[in-house]
């Protein structure tokens, strides 16, 4: 019995520095993904394809995170928020992270063998994107316009899955992606600013300085009229425009959040993209479904 609970407790570590126990990351992720699924089937994902990319997504991100945490574990320990995770507080070695890692991306990479050939080449790219990225903080001013690319990733390789080829109307959702990210993680990255400064590290909250707020609210600007193109532009109708107007009502939100640039209303802000990227996706399903 102590062998069994040594053992559970040892899964829980790895479901810590995998961030199962997080899902938020998880889901900003999967929202620009499922909206470019249904965009490039107008509405008709095939099943298997949907099945495919949400467990994908759940497998990269969760590489993504044992990466990152093993290129972060001797600048974890200085921020408080990040201490204690298992690899920075020594609970679990480092050939352990990169061997999760590595375990992960290879059974995504599995995961979508049943798909066409530009899809398998797409995620090779993704993965070099997802594994390089925790390192552009080092020398990147915006870290985080990297990010998006990585997280919105998903969305050439949705219409590659679905079309076989990647339309201009995805590079620009990954576009708009990238500027959604700048402005989540703008406010992430304002949690930890303080600790970022003293230790050297690059972020968005940094380099827009006092700019930080307004930069947020353009980035979500710029990023849900781009999506707003799109979706007008593949002849989207109310029920989209409806989830858009419900998007940016949430951005305008987020900035009685951030606006006065505390810990917890910026993290807060933060987390509630979720609900963002889903005002999104329901206003793309459920205008595809109402026809």
């Amino acid at each position: 019995m102590p062998a069994y609970f040594k053992a559970m407790s040892r899964f829980q570590l790895y479901i810590r520095l995998v961030r199962l126990d997080k899902p938020i990351g998880i889901l900003l992720l999967l929202w620009p993904t499922l909206s470019a699924l249904w965009l490039a089937s107008a509405g008709h994902p095939p099943f298997h394809v949907v099945a495919i990319f949400t467990l994908g997504t759940v497998l990269m991100r969760s590489a993504g995170c044992a990466i990152n945490d093993y290129a972060d574990r001797d600048i974890d320990r200085h921020v408080k928020r990040t201490a204690e995770r298992p690899l920075t507080s020594g609970r679990i070695a480092a050939w352990e992270a990169v061997l999760v890692a590595a375990l992960l991306a290879v059974v995504a990479f599995v995961l979508i063998m049943p798909l066409n050939t530009l899809t398998k080449l797409l995620s090779v790219a993704a993965v070099a994107i997802a594994a390089s990225y925790p390192y552009f903080k080092r020398f990147f001013a915006l870290p985080q316009a990297y990010l998006g690319i990585a997280f919105g990733f998903g969305i050439p390789m949705a219409y590659a899955a679905v079309l076989g080829t990647v339309p201009a109307q995805a590079w620009l959702l990954l576009l708009a992606n990238i500027f959604w990210a700048l402005a989540y993680d703008t406010e992430y990255a304002m949690v930890d600013r303080d600790d970022d400064l003293k230790i050297g590290i690059r972020t968005s909250a940094i380099t827009f300085g006092r700019h930080d707020v307004l930069a947020v609210m353009l980035c979500y600007a710029v990023s849900l009229g781009m999506v707003t193109a799109v979706g007008l532009d593949a002849g989207l109708g109310a029920w989209f425009v409806a989830g858009m107007l419900v998007a940016a009502g949430m951005a305008a939100y987020h900035y009685t959040l951030i606006r006065h640039r505390e810990r917890m209303p910026c993290f807060a802000a933060f987390r509630h993209n979720n609900w963002l990227g889903a005002a999104v996706f329901a206003g793309i399903a459920l205008d595809y479904a109402m026809r």
